[in-house]
């Protein structure tokens, strides 16, 4: 690892690690009424898991859609979630949601607020008759955006053992420049000063698995338009399957149309296969799978 990126990783830790319990630096604090009435009583839900839901927020202040996630499993009392906060208002790139702001609710109802998302989520314009479909360059800047940013965000800002990432079309916001933003990641919610505990090896493999493995499908799900719900079952199915090129007319999105370059379809498929094949054992690593989409896709990476 350059020597420098390793110091400025330890440098973040180690003042991780300092901060005083409660103190919350560069992060504005938003009363929970204020929440509360810009996501319509937490109506506007965009997606809900065990770990983590989120609600689409007009403020009257900007008048932008923002997205603000209600995080659980934070022991209360304990000043991890404040750690947390620090953390994520310190990460800075053109593909991950910038927080904003903070909130403390009801029965320690703990909420971040993120930066805008105009355009919504990309399940929206995949699923969504309604919403205006993506164009292949589109499609294209979202896959490799999404790798961009888990490899600045996994191998530069935070040690992998304590990093918790998402990938599904369901927390991937457009803003208004249908530039991808990674809404679902953060420090694991164990509490106390977990956030220097060491992991095993084999825990950082199956991590490491599980997020190639969600590329794979939010690759299917940009090639074909279908949804990925129950881990997309159908799709892997069909690119596990020997003769799956032969099927690719049949698959493609209908809103692409003919406007695609085949050569880039036919190797972003491939990486798909690959990402699904390493659910067990990756033979590759997210730096490598960055380097290779740039290398045989033609999109200049801003």
């Amino acid at each position: 690892m350059d020597p420098f990126i390793h110091r400025l990783r330890r440098h973040l830790l180690t003042w991780l690690h300092r901060s005083r319990s409660g103190s919350v630096l560069f992060v504005r604090r938003v009363s929970y009424k204020d929440v509360r009435r810009a996501t319509d009583g937490f109506l506007r839900v965009i997606y809900s898991n065990s770990n983590v839901s989120a609600y689409a927020a007009r403020f009257e202040e900007s008048g932008s859609v923002c997205l603000v996630r209600e995080v659980k499993g934070f022991d209360e009392g304990s000043d991890h979630f404040y750690r947390h906060v620090q953390f994520l208002g310190r990460l800075r790139h053109r593909h991950l949601l910038s927080l904003k702001g903070f909130s403390v609710g009801r029965n320690r109802k703990r909420l971040l607020i993120f930066d805008n998302i105009e355009n919504g989520s990309l399940k929206d314009h995949l699923n969504d008759p309604l919403k205006t479909p993506l164009n292949w360059r589109t499609r294209l800047q979202i896959a490799n955006g999404v790798v961009a940013a888990l490899q600045e965000y996994l191998f530069l800002f935070s040690e992998p053992p304590v990093c918790h990432v998402s990938i599904t079309s369901s927390n991937i916001m457009l803003d208004e420049n249908f530039t991808a933003k990674l809404s679902d990641f953060g420090l694991l919610p164990s509490g106390g000063n977990s956030i220097m505990l060491p992991y095993s090896e084999d825990c950082l493999k199956q991590k490491s698995c599980r997020i190639i493995f969600q590329l794979g499908v939010l690759i299917l799900e940009l090639v074909t338009g279908q949804s990925s719900e129950m881990e997309g079952s159908d799709l892997i199915e069909w690119i596990q399957e020997s003769r799956f090129y032969n099927s690719i007319d049949k698959m493609i999105d209908p809103d692409l149309g003919n406007n695609y370059d085949c050569t880039e379809l036919k190797s972003l498929l491939a990486v798909a296969k690959l990402c699904i094949k390493s659910w067990d054992k990756p033979s590759f690593t997210i730096p490598q799978l960055f380097r290779h989409l740039q290398k045989k896709i033609d999109i200049t990476h801003e």
